[in-house]
């Protein structure tokens, strides 16, 4: 199959998508043809072993929390804070 009539066939089903599975493909779309994330979606495996220094601030982290109990800021509480939603959308 030509790329025209690849191109052709996609329209086509397109043409009979509901607004919402419309939607769903764009953004498909845009995201298999934004350059960072087919960077991200390129990038090897992150299989560097875990360092000593890691794990040990890994540890001390973890007794901080365990020793603060409710004394931690959220996730969404810090996107907040810069105007954004815990989706990345600005708010």
């Amino acid at each position: 199959m030509s790329g025209e009539q690849i191109r052709q066939e996609a329209h086509a089903l397109i043409d009979t998508m509901p607004s919402y599975q419309m939607a769903a493909v764009l953004g498909l779309l845009q995201t298999m043809l934004d350059p960072v994330s087919q960077a991200l979606a390129n990038a090897p495996l992150d299989d560097e072993p875990e360092s000593e220094a890691e794990r040990e601030a890994v540890a001390a982290s973890k007794a901080w929390l365990a020793q603060h109990p409710g004394q931690t800021i959220s996730h969404a509480d810090v996107m907040a804070e810069f105007g954004l939603s815990p989706q990345g959308d600005e708010g």
